[in-house]
């Protein structure tokens, strides 16, 4: 992307105000981390509460959207406030949306570090969600207050959705936010990492499957039907059917192949008892590529197969996460050149546009036509931030850098006359 001198001062200007308040930022990310957002349990408002508070001290006006308690409840979750952040610059250009979600999976054991202490070390700010992705709460706003101090003559709009249930799929966050018209930007520009722009990600279908059998003693297993035996079927068939998924390649880079697990098993009543129910969790990624309606066919059918036949057994499926995959939607291309051109200025390197074979709250956005990346703070990989493991933390030069790559993203679209 070809820059003027003007532009390059801007872009000059952005680094430098960044660099400047990076310490401020820092503590504002610490802060963050300090409130958990556990999810499960999934009790989140306090959190969306304190950041609007902050952003109201600021002089900022933030728009609390609560999801009404009973849905939240039916939900699985124990409260969750949604915020809008809208500022608007003029009528006569586009609306940017950055998303980042405040929720995160519980800490679990292992860590070395409070894992809500914000500890610095080594150059790493730990933490749980200090990489996913309360980091970018910081950069998308720290970006958005360079844009603004730069001075210079702006256009359109940015909103800041800060969302709090990703971990559940999104459908109470973003996707409640669009389904209701709250918002209907012409950009967005979700979570990620500084190293790539995300264009595309995996879906995910999941799945409650119960067996029922009837418990009897352990002494007669005959006179019952044993439901942790018929189970071991049908685990038996997820699992070939998932070392088959191997062969089955996706043909967008980043993105290898379909999988399928289970996560978790509860049953029974005591040592000493026949099993009469037990509850199967599993989850299946889709490629891009994939049919959702034809994958959920499939499991259907091969779950019921499994155990067809045996007496005194049957299989209740019910699917509880339906998450598509994100495709890239016309305009995308234009997020992607500003990310990899300021990325490229940042960091020194080209940074590639690729898949995850995660999911993530980005589809929503594109399920209701808005052309979505993913970007923000991180390093390469999942791996390498720890995310969902013990002692998850960001690189503060990968914060620093990021924030302002999404600075000069945000001052291509919006500032008057920028490259």
């Amino acid at each position: 992307m070809p820059r003027s001198a003007s532009s390059s001062a801007l872009y000059a200007a952005l680094h430098a105000w960044v660099d400047d308040h990076f310490d401020e930022q820092v503590a504002l990310l610490q802060r963050l981390v300090a409130v958990p957002t556990d999810t499960p349990p999934g009790d989140n408002a306090p959190h969306a509460e304190i950041v609007a508070a902050l952003l109201e001290s600021w002089g900022w006006e933030v728009e609390r959207h609560a999801v009404p308690e009973a849905e939240v409840q039916a939900y699985g979750m124990r409260s969750i406030t949604n915020l809008i952040v809208r500022r608007r610059y003029g009528a006569d250009g586009p609306v940017l949306a950055l998303n980042a979600h405040g929720d995160v999976v519980p800490p679990g054991d292992g860590w070395s570090r409070d894992p809500y202490g914000g500890e610095i070390a080594d150059g790493r700010l730990y933490g749980r969600a200090s990489a996913v992705s309360k980091s970018d709460f910081t950069t998308y706003l720290h970006a958005v207050r360079a844009l603004e101090a730069s001075g210079a003559p702006l256009r359109g709009a940015v909103e800041l959705h800060f969302t709090y249930d990703e971990e559940f799929g999104g459908l109470k966050g973003p996707g409640w936010l669009l389904e209701r018209g709250l918002t209907k930007p012409d950009f967005a520009v979700c979570a990620g990492f500084s190293y790539a722009v995300v264009t595309a990600h995996n879906g995910c279908l999941q799945f409650e499957l119960i067996v029922n059998g009837q418990a009897t003693h352990g002494s007669a297993p005959k006179t019952g039907h044993d439901a942790l035996r018929a189970a071991s079927r049908i685990l038996d068939e997820i699992y070939r059917r998932a070392d088959a998924l191997d062969g089955i390649e996706s043909g967008i880079a980043g993105i290898t192949h379909p999988t399928m697990i289970v996560g978790r098993i509860d049953g029974g009543t005591n040592t000493n008892v026949v099993p009469g129910r037990v509850v199967l969790k599993m989850d299946r990624r889709l490629i891009p590529e994939e049919d959702p309606a034809a994958v959920e066919a499939e499991v259907r059918a091969f779950v019921a197969a499994a155990v067809d036949g045996l007496p005194g057994i049957s299989v209740d499926i019910r699917r509880i996460l339906l998450a598509r995959a994100l495709r890239p939607l016309p305009g995308h291309e234009k997020l992607t050149a500003s990310l990899q051109a300021h990325a490229r200025a940042v960091f020194g390197e080209d940074i590639p546009a690729v898949g995850t074979p995660l999911y993530a709250d980005a589809r929503l956005y594109a399920e209701h036509g808005v052309p979505t990346v993913m970007y923000g703070a991180g390093p390469r990989t999942v791996m390498e931030s720890r995310a969902k493991q013990a002692d998850e933390h960001v690189m503060l030069e990968d914060l620093r850098g990021a924030t302002r790559v999404v600075a000069g993203l945000l001052a291509d679209f919006l500032a008057r006359g920028a490259a």
